[in-house]
């Protein structure tokens, strides 16, 4: 019997929280330690490892590898596509490609909660932990930018989506919709189309395997195989028979 190199784990957010707040993860690296390749998606973590402790992780324009030891454990709260600056307090452009210690950003608030995370049992606690210090946020929190919010779920839909067009939908000006976005995903509509496209290629190769990259190209709304190609090359570092056979 093989033994995975890593198994990763998703918990739903609480209802109270799911504007900010898609899900609680957790990521562990098998006997032999792990490279986890991360993806852009347009969001943004709260993070807890044994070796650096608690952290805001900005949203990334491209993917980053991340080494795990053997055995260890990392537990995150991957925030929405723009809900992680009412919640943080701080502008996703801030944060972008960055890795910030959570006391340079809350004090001694996080100083508090990353004490009680190394004192907690396991994953599952401190992702109940850290929910339950996101939800007192959230209690004195603006809620996410629903314009913001419909651009994600707009772009989501349709990675082809005109700026041009949102805005007029929405009643504002092209550059003030691009400076809403920035302000709270940490980049552009165009960019956010783009990584979460690639975020719909990764789930469709997932759920269906067998299915050749011609089709996912299609399904996922490249204009052809190679405009998949240069997307998986470009945003994740791999061709796309590498990323998806992963």
């Amino acid at each position: 019997m093989t033994t995975p190199a890593a198994t990763y784990r998703e918990a739903p957010a609480p209802p109270g929280l799911a504007p900010w707040v898609a899900c609680a993860w957790e990521l562990r690296a098998g006997p032999d330690g792990h490279v986890h390749r991360v993806l852009p998606d347009g969001c943004m973590d709260l993070l807890w490892d044994e070796r650096s402790g608690l952290n805001a992780v900005g949203p990334n324009l491209t993917a980053f590898l991340a080494a795990l030891e053997p055995g260890a454990a990392v537990t995150g709260v991957r925030m929405r596509p723009g809900g992680a600056p009412p919640l943080f307090d701080v502008p996703a452009e801030a944060l972008r490609e960055a890795t910030v210690p959570a006391e340079d950003l809350w004090g001694d608030d996080a100083r508090r909660l990353a004490a009680r995370l190394e004192g907690d049992r396991g994953p599952a606690e401190r992702a109940l932990r850290m929910l339950g210090w996101l939800g007192a946020r959230a209690r004195r929190a603006p809620r996410p930018d629903p314009l913001v919010a419909e651009v994600a779920r707009t772009v989501a839909d349709d990675p082809r989506a005109s700026v041009g067009r949102m805005a007029d939908e929405a009643g504002v000006g092209a550059r003030h919709l691009r400076r809403r976005v920035v302000t709270q995903v940490g980049y552009g509509p165009r960019r956010l189309a783009r990584v979460l496209r690639l975020q719909r290629t990764v789930a469709l190769a997932e759920a269906e395997p067998d299915a050749g990259l011609s089709e996912i190209a299609f399904r996922a709304g490249f204009a052809d195989q190679a405009h998949l190609s240069h997307e998986c090359r470009d945003l994740a570092g791999l061709p796309p028979s590498r990323l998806l056979a992963r």
